[in-house]
């Protein structure tokens, strides 16, 4: 049997967003409810991969030690709860710089797909703005949207979203463990 997937954006889909940027392990906090919901998702057989815009590092505003710190947080925390972060694919490159791997664009989605030799059509992909939406549909995979974090503002702006809408990532879990 392939490894089943599902990829989550960061943050407000996992943690608690800020529009000054989550720029510390400190800053770093789970929304209720999301790290069981990875955990969840591990007991039904799928790898969750999380893939996040971090431009703060190209803002200057976090280095990468710090990224990574807030990585280690989550993970441990996650494990914490019973689950398990496969993998982290992160872009920190600032929105100016045009690159492949930025949210909206389908670049890091591709990349895990490579690394882990995943047709992308049997993956959902998780998130709470539009850019993930974006991203996901560009990567021929199966985004749902959570309404934690910027979900509201998306839906606000993009009432016509036609794609499953749930109230946070444990409702999403749950939606993706009863597909089978």
């Amino acid at each position: 049997m392939t490894d089943r997937y599902v990829i989550l954006d960061r943050d407000g889909t996992i943690n608690v967003d800020s529009d000054l940027f989550i720029k510390s392990p400190d800053e770093w906090l789970p929304l209720a409810g999301s790290l069981e919901a990875i955990a969840l998702l591990n007991r039904h057989g799928f790898k969750v991969v999380v893939i996040t815009n971090q431009s703060g590092v190209a803002r200057g505003l976090f280095d990468a030690s710090a990224l990574e710190a807030m990585h280690d947080k989550m993970r441990l925390m996650t494990a914490e709860a019973g689950g398990r972060i496969e993998a982290i694919y992160s872009c920190t490159h600032g929105p100016e710089d045009d690159c492949r791997c930025r949210k909206p664009k389908p670049g890091l989605f591709e990349a895990f797909a490579r690394d882990k030799r995943v047709d992308l059509k049997d993956v959902y992909a998780i998130g709470d703005s539009y850019r993930d939406i974006e991203a996901g549909l560009a990567a021929g995979a199966r985004p749902l949207l959570v309404k934690t974090g910027k979900g509201l503002k998306t839906l606000k702006h993009h009432p016509q979203l036609d794609i499953p809408i749930f109230e946070n990532l444990y409702d999403a879990a749950n939606y993706i463990v009863s597909q089978g």
